[in-house]
């Protein structure tokens, strides 16, 4: 199967000269976790994606990194090194790509020009229908769990993402997963001044507190247990791989917490894990 037969079409883009706050509503818009970035000749010059805006977007660093994101532009943000694929490369060419260089989406060209873009849930669609008995959720899953507490910082919850490169914690307690906090909790947190109800759209993020600002000093205090999804599906170790990849399709999401009969956590099954069992 190649590229050409399950990538995306319809590619949403967005021009080189705007801001971190306009790709953030294309996300919310469209549903979406990526944007290609093209210049004035519609050609890409970088993607960006929900992990790009959490893990650059960090208060310790440079000035700019503690602008509200209508102020920060997207060349700052974006991956300028974009990977590309050709539309009639084999689909596990596209898996072994994404896989080498831990990312999400590949947009495909032909000619220099962009023609569509596969990701992790084309793929997905693929395993779903190609795959089903191949693998038990067992084989593919990744046992070595990542975890948080409730009572955990967001600060120290984006300091493990990058750590480890994962877009996605699981919040535990006495060992049973109780929420999970991915890139886009982080990146589109809906949060209020609570001295004025003011929402504070603009968000700044996010280290130890700081002295410069008291919205940076806000968002610094939330924990985990404020902004984690408490409505978990889970899954036990013996399911099919199609019935996790049926389900993050179904509820799009992009990781489902394995548990065995004790509701205790034994793993997490993720898009990366799925699409391995297509090479």
């Amino acid at each position: 199967m190649k590229v050409e037969d399950v990538m995306t079409t319809t590619v949403i883009v967005m021009p080189d000269t705007q801001q971190v706050s306009y790709a953030r509503n294309l996300m919310l818009k469209h549903g979406i976790s990526h944007i290609v970035v093209v210049d004035s000749e519609r050609k890409p010059v970088g993607i960006v994606t929900e992990k790009d805006i959490t893990r650059k977007l960090r208060v310790a660093g440079p000035t700019w990194r503690r602008r509200p994101i209508d102020k920060i532009s997207i060349k700052r943000v974006m991956s300028k090194d974009i990977i590309t694929v050709p539309a009639n490369a084999d689909i596990r060419e596209a898996v072994d790509i994404m896989l080498r260089n831990n990312i999400s989406s590949l947009p495909v060209v032909e000619d220099g020009k962009l023609v569509g873009i596969i990701t992790k849930t084309d793929l997905l669609r693929v395993y779903n229908e190609k795959c089903k008995g191949r693998w038990k959720v067992s084989d593919l899953m990744t046992k070595d769990v990542i975890t948080v507490t409730e009572n955990h910082t967001i600060a120290h919850v984006t300091s493990l993402m990058e750590e480890n490169k994962i877009g996605r914690i699981i919040v535990i307690k006495d060992g049973e997963p109780i929420g999970i906090i991915t890139s886009e909790n982080i990146s589109f947190a809906q949060l209020e001044d609570p001295e004025t109800g003011v929402p504070l759209e603009k968000i700044y993020f996010i280290g130890r507190a700081s002295k410069e600002k008291k919205k940076v000093r806000l968002v610094s205090m939330l924990t985990a247990g404020d902004i984690m999804t408490e409505d978990l599906i889970k899954l036990e170790e013996n399911a099919d791989a199609v019935e996790a990849a049926n389900i993050m399709l179904k509820e799009k999401i992009s990781g489902i917490p394995i548990v065995d009969e004790k509701n205790q956590l034994k793993g997490i099954i993720t898009k990366t894990d799925i699409i391995k069992g297509i090479q």
